[in-house]
């Protein structure tokens, strides 16, 4: 009834067809963000990222589903760690690269995964689709297969379709109908509201003036700017800044109202930057840069800015990037995150199940830990 082809690069699927499918909440699942990936060498044989993306068609060939997929020589860019399953691996004698990935590469943002548009048909798609990858994974001979920052209606269908799931935790925020920062700010005990107006008014004080800028609005000159901003956090943590100046352009043209630019400035020069992706319900940040340290500048950049964005256009979510308790005392409470893994090998597996089982106990107490901290009043 459904078949499940695999496809090396994204411009076989129409983008019309492929957009059509993706939640209008989840920017870096869209046809121009994945593809401005292949354009720009963001994936590839360089980073041991190829594509494969999957497709479900009727027997008439119609496309019902699809899911951004990639055969992964190594595990940089996922964001859920599993180079200790690969170390195993290789102390037994066997390799795990390469594997199946389903994620929107350097990207630990949460959603769909399993697009399926608004078919009433969704959860039927989504299981062929699972069948299909699985099937794929098998034909390939590969170790395993990971599908990372699952909604949760696909984690439980992986989870029924055999697949373990993975508990993480990132901080979100989630607007309770504020209607202006201040708003905000009035939910929080006084402490940690006093400590945010201390931090905005030290970046205000040291002449540093923030303004938010849509891509489609971005200059060139900015984008050059901004890209050496991310050039530079990559170099001094020692990291490999894989996203090209060509690739934030291309997005910025054939996507711009879904791209947020948080630009400081300093003396009329750009001394930082904040980039964030705009759903129709969410927030997500992504990349910052500094030239200049300037005390707090890195809370107001990455963090009220974008919160003031998403009361002032309604957005009810704000994700602003992996890991960090920090992010805690200033309005982003800890929230499980979900992957789930298939794995080849029976012993592995087995092996990979127990050690999720404490795992995911620990990751319970952990974030029940963490919400203890909220600065909320009521929490």
């Amino acid at each position: 009834m459904y078949k499940v082809t695999t496809h090396s690069a994204i411009v076989e699927i129409s983008a019309e067809q492929w957009n059509r499918l993706v939640d209008p909440d989840t920017p870096f699942l869209r046809h121009e963000f994945l593809a401005a990936l292949e354009r720009h060498d963001g994936v590839g044989e360089k980073f041991g990222w190829l594509p494969h993306h999957l497709a479900l068609r009727d027997q008439d060939g119609r496309l019902l589903a699809v899911t951004p997929c990639y055969l992964k020589f190594n595990s940089y860019g996922e964001f859920v760690f599993d180079w200790a399953w690969a170390d195993a691996y290789q102390r037994h004698g066997r390799y795990y690269y390469p594997k199946l990935v389903v994620a929107s590469p350097y990207t630990p943002a949460t959603g769909s995964r399993l697009l399926t548009g608004a078919a009433p048909e969704r959860r039927a798609y989504a299981q062929a689709l699972i069948q299909g990858a699985v099937r794929v994974a098998e034909q390939l001979d590969v170790s395993s297969l990971h599908w990372l920052f699952t909604a949760a209606d696909e984690t439980d269908w992986l989870e029924d379709q055999g697949l373990m799931r993975r508990v993480g935790c990132q901080f979100h925020w989630h607007n309770r109908g504020y209607d202006s920062f201040e708003s905000l700010l009035g939910a929080f005990t006084a402490e940690k509201r006093k400590k945010i107006h201390r931090e905005r008014r030290r970046v205000a004080d040291s002449g540093v003036r923030l303004r938010r800028v849509t891509g489609d609005a971005v200059t060139e000159a900015e984008w050059a700017i901004f890209h050496q901003l991310y050039r530079d956090t990559f170099d001094k943590r020692g990291g490999i800044p894989t996203l090209t100046l060509p690739f934030f352009q291309d997005i910025g043209e054939t996507m711009g109202q879904n791209l947020l630019l948080v630009l400081a400035e300093h003396g009329g020069n750009i001394v930082a930057a904040a980039f964030n992706l705009i759903g129709s319900r969410s927030l997500y940040g992504r990349h910052w840069g500094c030239f200049q340290d300037f005390h707090s500048l890195h809370f107001e950049a990455c963090y009220y800015q974008g919160l003031e964005y998403c009361i002032d256009c309604g957005l009810a979510r704000f994700e602003p990037g992996a890991q960090g308790e920090h992010k805690i005392s200033r309005g982003f409470l800890p929230t499980p995150t979900w992957s789930a893994h298939w794995i080849a090998d029976p012993g592995f597996r087995a092996a990979i199940s127990h050690f999720l089982d404490q795992e995911t106990r620990e990751m319970d107490d952990y974030l029940a830990d963490m919400h203890t901290h909220s600065p909320y009043r009521n929490r």
